[in-house]
């Protein structure tokens, strides 16, 4: 399987058949296209003294980052191996945001004062990251007892775990679970950004623990800690580690030299994952279009109703006026000399006797596009945009899910909707165009990989 060309293939395959949709209702045309850009990536996320930089040293064979158990680095870097002849360098953040090819390029909206804590590092004589980027992360805090960013740094983490084929978040003994942006990174930002598959848990620094009872406990206190976060009571698997360059000897030491190995085999097959997860993050962004298409004409068969209770009103009272407008006209204006029905009656309408009975025609139809177009629409609107999960049935916890990605641009494009929106959406259409791909194209590449 040359997953290069199918990768290449799927993205010329989203661009040309969905591309348009997404920009219709509002997706950024960077969260397709970065998902199908450049090298597979693994994200390090923990605190600063949970081994990221240690780890990553040891993975790539050069000592790349600094380490130690105080704060060293407070940038995000992207290590990777160098493919050209400038040889190892450190690239700049704005560089490295600023390029199209690579997949970083939504995080410009986080300002200048994220990008002064980006960067790359290329490395010479590092084949096994020829096809693998690693991120480095700064070191969670504490934001009850230490300052905070001055940029959003949950923002730019769940970004980059939208990106990430693996995601590794790191524990030490001392800290297990218990620093407030690991909270909030494994409570929140994280379940919206990536799939669970692609989040494993380790526990490093076990040769720190005096004796196994010592690990028990940290573990256990991790456990913990990892339920009360994920609200789970099934656990998912914590790998233990330590650096072996570093460690001291102790009884606990010896428990993680398997799983030690283990870790970092799975870090490497991250490669052999990366269509597979293409594949879920390109279905998951597609669902979620659909949803969002699924809700818009939801909200416009409402609207047409409207449309359609308005349009009777106007043709039964067009008609009406149609043949008595010019009657009553007569009446008290003491013109036309004729009326139409006596005129039809009598076997000959003049031309001129038309004008008032059209009339009629046309008010009543004026009538109901101005009271729909500027009170009725509206406050349909109005009311779907502040409830607007009513809108469906949000039946099972995907749809819940999902639901909470794109409840926020459902709302604006019903601001937005106006009576002509209503009259010519083609929500319909669309929602058959996405379902063609999800069952066509989709299964077609989930069945190129199997």
């Amino acid at each position: 399987m040359d997953e290069k060309r199918l990768q290449a293939e799927l993205k010329q395959r989203v661009t040309k058949k969905l591309a348009p949709l997404f920009a219709s209702y509002l997706f950024e045309p960077e969260d397709i296209e970065n998902v199908l850009k450049w090298k597979p990536l693994v994200l390090m996320l923990g605190n600063y003294s949970s081994g990221k930089s240690t780890l990553i040293n040891e993975l790539v064979g050069q000592n790349i980052q600094r380490t130690g158990q105080a704060p060293t680095d407070d940038s995000f870097t992207v290590i990777t191996a160098t493919d050209d002849q400038e040889g190892a360098r450190s690239v700049p953040g704005a560089t490295v945001i600023g390029d199209e090819k690579l997949p970083f390029v939504s995080l410009k909206d986080f300002g200048e004062r994220l990008i002064a804590h980006f960067e790359m590092k290329l490395i010479d004589n590092a084949p096994a990251l020829q096809n693998l980027a690693i991120i480095d992360s700064p070191g969670m805090l504490d934001s009850v007892t230490e300052k905070n960013r001055d940029y959003d740094y949950e923002g730019v983490i769940g970004e980059l775990a939208k990106l990430a084929d693996l995601v590794v978040l790191m524990f030490d003994p001392h800290k297990a679970g218990t620093i407030k942006e690991t909270y909030d990174a494994i409570r929140t930002v994280l379940p919206m950004s990536a799939m669970e598959d692609r989040i494993i848990f380790v526990m490093s620094r076990i040769d720190e623990c005096d004796n196994p009872g010592d690990l028990v406990r940290a573990y256990g206190t991790l456990c913990w800690n990892l339920s009360q976060m994920t609200g789970r009571k099934d656990m998912p698997r914590i790998f233990l580690t330590f650096s072996p360059d570093l460690a001291r000897e102790s009884e606990a030491h010896g428990l993680g030299i398997d799983e030690r190995q283990e870790l970092k085999e799975k870090i490497m097959a991250t490669p052999k994952l990366r269509l597979s997860h293409i594949l879920q993050d390109v279905d998951r962004q597609v669902q979620a279009l659909r949803l969002t298409v699924e809700a818009m004409a939801a909200f416009s068969a409402q609207g047409r109703q409207l449309v359609r209770q308005g349009l009777t009103v106007a043709a039964g009272l067009g008609l009406f006026l149609f043949f008595f407008l010019d009657m009553f006209v007569r009446r008290f204006a003491g013109f036309p000399e004729t009326s139409f029905l006596a005129s039809l009656l009598g076997g000959k309408v003049p031309v001129r006797l038309l004008l008032i009975p059209v009339a009629g025609l046309i008010l009543p139809l004026l009538g109901v596009v101005l009271v729909l177009s500027q009170w009725r629409i509206p406050r349909l609107a109005k009311r779907h945009a502040a409830a607007s999960e009513k809108l469906m049935e949000l039946d099972t916890p995907y749809r819940k899910n999902a639901w909470l990605n794109i409840q926020g641009q459902v709302r604006e494009l019903i601001a937005a909707t106006r009576l002509r929106d209503i009259i010519f959406a083609r929500h319909r259409g669309h929602l058959a165009r996405i379902d063609r791909f999800l069952a066509r194209d989709m299964q077609d590449y989930y069945g190129k990989i199997r």
